[in-house]
């Protein structure tokens, strides 16, 4: 089982998404367990404040070291295997290849930021630093179920069909998923590819490969810098009329 610490100043945010789809299954299945700590019943005053004014000035306010620790501390003291992870802007990028380095865990503490951020202290009570995008949010707590969510969906039996971790976009080599059709065949006009209703699985693999390769040179060609084509994705490339060469400079 992959057990969720989440630290919060509001832990009622997390009650409907971990109770729904996917994520409330996994749990109902055993596979998966959520818990969710207050930060605020370690703020050691009868008002529950657990911000300050910033040394230096400036604005906004900044969760004090203590409360946040305290509460670190109480959850390894349940969990001595808890891997203490703070979303923050200035984390490392969150992705595919690191959804699947934390599913290797066994537990996993999740401490949400808000207001200005958290006294620089209190990161020495923490394991690592993630970032979700090179955007500012509210508080943490978005990133962290976005990081639940990745990460549970790649653990064995909570996705019903096994092959649907397969073949994803930025799963294996970096290239986006192909894309995918279902009835009826004609909508509006539009017809389903017709390689797709021939019965040809081989066929059917290598234009759903094809159409991968010409996803991310479309869409995300910054994927094609850290996996570079290899010859027969040039080929193909170049066989549809894309231009290497005005997309990078020069042939990749």
């Amino acid at each position: 089982m992959l057990r969720f610490h989440i630290l919060t100043l509001f832990p009622e945010f997390f009650v409907s998404p971990l109770q729904s789809s996917i994520l409330g299954r996994a749990h109902e299945k055993g596979l998966v367990e959520f818990r969710t700590t207050d930060i605020r019943e370690f703020s050691g005053n009868k008002h529950n404040r657990v911000d300050d004014v910033p040394f230096g000035g400036g604005g906004g306010m900044v969760i004090r070291a203590e409360p946040v620790v305290q509460a670190i501390e109480a959850a390894r003291d349940q969990d001595p295997e808890l891997h203490v992870i703070y979303l923050t802007p200035k984390g490392r990028p969150f992705n595919q290849n690191v959804a699947q380095e934390l599913a290797e865990k066994t537990s996993i503490g999740l401490v949400c930021g808000h207001y200005e951020g958290i006294d620089a202290r209190a990161e020495s009570a923490m394991d690592d630093q993630i970032s979700i995008g090179d955007f500012v949010l509210t508080g943490g707590e978005i990133g962290a179920l976005t990081v639940i969510d990745a990460v549970t969906r790649l653990k064995d039996g909570v996705l019903g069909n096994p092959l649907s971790n397969q073949n994803e976009s930025h799963t294996g080599r970096a290239r986006l998923e192909y894309p995918h059709y279902t009835r009826p065949r004609t909508f509006r006009g539009m017809d389903v590819p017709e390689i797709l209703l021939s019965g040809n699985h081989g066929a059917i693999e290598k234009w759903r490969s094809e159409k991968s390769v010409e996803e991310t040179y479309l869409r995300r060609p910054d994927l094609l810098d850290e996996s570079p084509l290899d010859r027969e994705e040039r080929a193909f490339l170049e066989g549809k009329g894309h231009s290497l060469e005005k997309k990078w400079g020069k042939k990749t």
